[in-house]
């Protein structure tokens, strides 16, 4: 099984999306179950309603799961396996401050009856896993095998003073109990490998857990990348997809894909952690292709409509507009009511006029010419107030184009 373990503390990350991506393309690839599992101990940190903006997230990207719990379903499983660590021996109670990073030697020597002792005085302690005594080691798709001596893992906290299990314990006892067999996730985790692979050997599991970290994805500036300003900016899910696994992948059989098309050529393989750095352009050029390809009456949607008519006006921009947003901005101009100003003013309310009386044209150029024919305009004096008429805009694409798809919004869009 893999697993995305997200904490429902902040703002979920274009990151965090790629951890998500690549868990569920790598259980794809490999026949397993996907699971996602809130890390929502931290309980002074947790924002309300942070976890269901990850699950609806997930499935806005059509990243769908097996399972999906609360670490904080699983206190009594994390205290009832503390509890049984110290039996064996394998864990002691500490009176130390509990900020220090290891014992101080005599909590370890500990018997039953002093253990009663201090759960009737009520001084607070905390729950300590012994020194390994041997060399941890874990293998990492990218580092390869990584050796921690057991002298550099000090006798560290599994449960707080409070009872609830450091992340550490928490992320050990979970991932041998769902049997995670792979774990992709941030590289700000490797540091804490170490510690939960000597949890699941203290415990006794013995099954190998493969690794793969990555680097967090950083914009131009260095900075992580908030996936809903990516959503706000315009940017469509199928886009963002295929420019992540573009990103972290190395000859993908296309350019241009979408999600069910990466499953079935997906490996870890071809990950790489070489790249992190989103090139904004790309992923403007990606978006672009998107929406092309997009079919016309579902991107009419995406400008409240439900009209194929209206995705096909919106394709004509798109060699100046390849975002839902700038897209947005070149039709909201159409079907706005229009300004009728500066020195086209006059030479729009009359062909405004000559467009209400006049029976509906096939082409622009039936239109064009009754208009002439109605006004005496022609050339720039036709074209520039006639455009503005239609569009709002002073440019854009050519009329001819623009017309079979606004003619019946037309006494609409000349208002």
């Amino acid at each position: 099984m893999l697993r995305f373990a997200p904490s429902p503390t902040g703002d979920m990350t274009l990151s965090d999306l790629r951890i998500a991506l690549l868990n569920y393309l790598a259980a794809k690839e490999r026949g397993e179950p996907f699971l996602v599992r809130m890390d929502d101990l931290d309980k002074s940190n947790v924002i309300e309603g942070k976890d269901t903006e990850i699950m609806q997230i997930l499935e806005k990207f059509a990243i769908t799961h097996d399972q999906v719990y609360h670490q904080s379903e699983h206190l009594r499983i994390y205290q009832t396996l503390a509890l049984r660590l110290i039996e064996e021996e394998k864990a002691f109670v500490c009176t130390c401050d509990p900020k220090q990073r290891s014992c101080s030697g005599s909590c370890e020597t500990m018997e039953t009856a002093d253990y009663l002792k201090l759960k009737e005085s009520g001084e607070p302690f905390v729950v300590r896993i012994k020194r390994p005594n041997e060399t941890i080691g874990f293998t990492d798709l990218f580092r390869g095998e990584t050796q921690t001596p057991a002298q550099q893992i000090e006798a560290f906290t599994i449960l707080h003073t409070d009872a609830t299990p450091t992340p550490d314990f928490a992320t050990a006892c979970d991932d041998m109990l769902s049997d995670i067999s792979l774990v992709i996730r941030d590289e700000k985790h490797l540091a804490h490998t170490p510690k939960q692979e000597c949890i699941k050997r203290i415990l006794g599991y013995d099954k190998e857990t493969v690794y793969l970290h990555l680097p967090a994805i950083l914009d131009e500036k260095g900075e992580e990348i908030i996936l809903l300003s990516l959503l706000a900016q315009g940017f469509i899910p199928d886009a963002i997809i295929n420019a992540l696994i573009t990103l972290s992948c190395e000859n993908t059989p296309q350019e241009i894909f979408y999600l069910p098309e990466a499953v079935t050529w997906f490996s870890l393989e071809r990950v790489t952690g070489e790249r992190n750095t989103l090139d904004m352009e790309r992923l403007r050029e990606i978006n672009c292709e998107h929406l092309r390809s997009m079919d016309d009456k579902l991107l009419s949607t995406l400008f409240s409509f439900a009209d194929a008519d209206i995705g096909r006006l919106a394709k004509l921009y798109l060699d100046e507009a390849v975002t839902i947003n700038e897209l947005a901005a070149r039709i909201r101009p159409i079907l706005a009511p229009k300004r009728f100003e500066g020195e086209w003013e006059a030479p729009m309310r009359q062909i405004q006029q000559v467009l209400i009386d006049a029976p509906m044209f096939e082409t622009f150029e039936e239109l064009a010419a009754y208009v002439t024919g109605q006004t005496g305009l022609s050339g720039e004096d036709l074209a520039t107030p006639l455009r503005l008429l239609l569009t709002g805009e002073p440019s854009g694409p050519k009329l001819a184009s623009l017309y079979p798809y606004i003619r019946s919004y037309l006494l609409e869009v000349i208002s």
